[in-house]
């Protein structure tokens, strides 16, 4: 496969397909997603503006209530089509709006599992008068039953422990025991707070982690990964580590430079060979070892 870093140029996918590789485009997907051929996205990967007045360098995120929420239907309208009929995708949303989002998706894709992401926050105190928010909502949707999905490349090994406690004669030869079992709908992964070492200067920066178990998952091994928001290139970072295709937008200039050199520095060190299957969110010990 050759991967590039495609810069956007008039004339992109006018004749109806898309160069293979990878392309970080510095445009709005709504304005553009006439120019992707439909049926050939593997995977759509959507971190969106949540509604809640975040500072993306401009005013992509000061749409509320109703507002916002038709803004959302109209690009996962615009979305939905590009999709294969083994294609699938996750959208990260707020509690706020989740459940008017989700009902929209299903009427229009077959929903596969609701993700809830624990994001590890701290107690510091917060509010008194609810329960502090501590997680964002992830819908997984695919457009047929017939959806790709890929289990062995995320399972979560389990510990030297949990493996003695079930060497039963019963559990011999079982494929879970030895690769690892199935991450569950809560993914216990920490933000990146300022210190960490995968941070970049963006406001709501998803873990790598959380990205590639989604893009190993959910998208052949060379398939093709849409993401109308790409932000500081997260999504088009696991592609290039995995030897996934990947076409993204962004309408924040600097952003989308740091998603470029996140790229450039991650070809310089090649794909991946083989997957990896990453989890600081769960701990295998023995009362998780029932999963099959």
């Amino acid at each position: 496969m050759r991967d590039e870093i495609d810069h956007a140029s008039a004339h992109d996918a006018a004749d109806g397909d898309i160069d293979r590789g990878i392309h970080l485009h510095h445009r709005d997907f709504l304005t553009d997603a006439a120019n992707l051929p439909d049926g050939s996205i593997d995977l759509i990967v959507a971190d969106p503006p949540y509604g809640l007045g975040k500072d993306y360098g401009n005013d992509s995120d000061m749409r509320s209530g109703d507002a916002f929420l038709d803004w959302t239907y109209g690009w996962l309208e615009l979305a939905i089509p590009k999709l294969k009929p083994s294609g699938s995708l996750y959208i990260f949303c707020t509690w706020q709006y989740a459940p008017e989002i989700f009902v929209f998706l299903k009427r229009r894709l077959t929903m596969v599992n609701e993700i809830v992401w624990d994001r590890r926050v701290p107690s510091m105190g917060g509010t008194v008068r609810r329960y502090t928010s501590v997680h964002d909502n992830i819908g997984y949707f695919a457009v047929s039953k017939d959806y790709f999905f890929d289990l062995d490349p995320i399972r979560i090994p389990y510990d030297a422990v949990t493996k003695k406690a079930r060497s039963r004669k019963l559990f011999e030869g079982s494929k879970w025991l030895e690769l690892g079992y199935n991450p569950k709908d809560v993914w216990s992964v920490s933000r990146l707070h300022r210190q960490h070492a995968e941070r970049v200067d963006h406001p709501t920066q998803k873990p790598l982690e959380i990205i590639e178990r989604m893009v190993l998952a959910s998208c052949p091994r060379g398939g093709r990964v849409l993401d109308p928001f790409m932000g500081s290139g997260t999504t088009a970072v696991a592609c290039a580590r995995h030897g996934r295709e990947f076409i993204g937008y962004e309408i924040n200039a600097d952003y989308h430079a740091i998603a470029e050199r996140r790229v450039a520095e991650t070809r310089s060190v090649g794909v991946r060979s083989e997957p990896v299957a990453a989890e600081s969110a769960d701990t295998a010990s023995i009362d998780q070892a029932n999963a099959a």
